[in-house]
């Protein structure tokens, strides 16, 4: 049995004050009272006073969790959107239009054991020549990642543009490649690739044939305390690798945070959810971004793209939807029983909300299983929060060192 500290001073105070009279005022002569005496009765009466003012010091409160609105949990560290492009000087007619994640490009030196990888994470191969292969989800993207045979290489993200003419406005960029017709790739389409500040290659695509999807998984009947819908049906499940969806989000590691920030804000519809700070000189500097990609009131992924700043450039990770918490962790131990090296998880994320479930992929790459991720929409505030570990996540085991390098 637990004990708060008010209860723990009633039971004590009851033992020595209860038979005792009235004593002198709280001594102020440096002497310590004596249990057994009227001072000492005054100053339990003293300490009780003082902890009831301070509200159950000790006591443990219970977890809790809620969905609340995106402005709630901003707290008092935000400005709209539009003030914010405003005050970084946004020229929206200028920028290229993104729609969403297309697919993420990497090579690798075997792609037959990276296959054995992706299959185990849940992707399907759409198709495969003798250096590269194609891998889909089950959504409508022709596929989610794409594989191609050499040393060790990321190759870079792939977002879908509204129009050819945002192709035609990306050839202006940095090593613009030209627009490329994607004869044999699935779904078609034509791309342009190009090079940030910082060298990653970005990739752009426009004109993929969605492919036609099957039914998505059932969504779970679950049964609450006060609220039981789930009469006379159990749950029951296949044990397997957990089935992607699409691509969520991907990020990088940065040198130099505001040149890159400035380059994907400025060029593109990229709109920042949350910012991650530190105080520096007695000023708080941006040091992390959580940017979506802006489609007005249409709802979006809290975060396609995600950008902190480290001593050295390199990628961080990608990140791949599944359906639920209860594939998510049917994923988990599947890769775990194949031997894979886990990074972190399974927890869930405070600034997205997502459960996350992060590994390594047999080239050294970490990849993402998300789920129930939070939505936004042009009238969500831009955030600022402090930086730190306790930033990450509510939920899940410490966060590893390798996971912050």
């Amino acid at each position: 049995m637990r004990f708060s500290a008010i209860t723990i001073i009633t039971l004590i105070g009851t033992a020595f004050a209860a038979k005792l009279p009235a004593g002198a005022p709280c001594k102020q002569d440096g002497t310590n009272p004596k249990p057994g005496t009227g001072e000492f009765r005054i100053i339990y009466r003293c300490l009780t006073i003082v902890i009831i003012k301070m509200g159950s010091v000790g006591e443990t409160s219970v977890c809790h969790g809620a969905s609340v609105p995106d402005i709630t949990t901003k707290g008092s560290e935000f400005e709209s959107i539009s003030s914010w492009r405003e005050r970084v000087g946004i020229n929206t007619d200028a920028q290229i239009r993104l729609v969403k994640l297309s697919h993420m490009r990497y090579q690798h030196p075997d792609l037959d054991q990276i296959t054995v990888f992706l299959k185990d994470f849940g992707m399907q191969i759409v198709k495969q020549t003798d250096d590269q292969i194609w891998y889909r989800g089950y959504g409508p993207d022709p596929y989610v990642y794409y594989a191609r045979k050499g040393p060790k290489q990321f190759l870079g993200a792939t977002f879908e543009v509204e129009s050819y003419q945002d192709l035609e406005k990306a050839l202006q960029l940095p090593n613009a490649s030209g627009i490329k017709e994607l004869v044999d790739h699935p779904g078609g389409g034509h791309l342009v690739s190009f090079t940030d500040p910082e060298g990653y290659l970005v990739n752009l695509v426009h004109g993929q044939a969605p492919r036609e999807t099957g039914e998505y998984p059932e969504r779970l009947i679950v049964n609450y305390e006060a609220e039981k819908p789930r009469l006379r049906k159990f749950h029951r499940f296949d044990v397997g690798p957990a089935p992607v969806h699409k691509l969520g989000h991907f990020g990088y590691c940065v040198q130099d945070f505001p040149t890159m920030l400035d380059f994907y804000t400025q060029n593109f519809n990229l709109v920042p959810s949350d910012f991650l700070y530190v105080e520096k000189d007695g000023r708080k500097v941006n040091v992390a971004v959580f940017a979506h990609i802006d489609r007005g009131s249409d709802p979006v992924d809290h975060h396609s793209f995600f950008m902190s700043t480290n001593e050295t450039s390199h990628v961080h990770h990608c990140s791949f939807e599944v359906h639920d918490f209860d594939t998510q962790q049917l994923g988990h131990y599947w890769l775990a029983g194949k031997g894979y090296k886990s990074v972190w998880g399974v927890g869930r994320h405070i600034l997205g909300s997502q459960i996350f479930d992060y590994w390594w992929d047999t080239t050294g790459n970490m990849v993402e299983h998300y789920a129930d991720g939070d939505l936004v929409t042009d009238e969500t505030p831009v955030g600022y929060g402090p930086a730190g570990d306790e930033s990450l996540a509510v939920w899940g085991p410490d966060v590893p060192p390798t996971f912050l390098k």
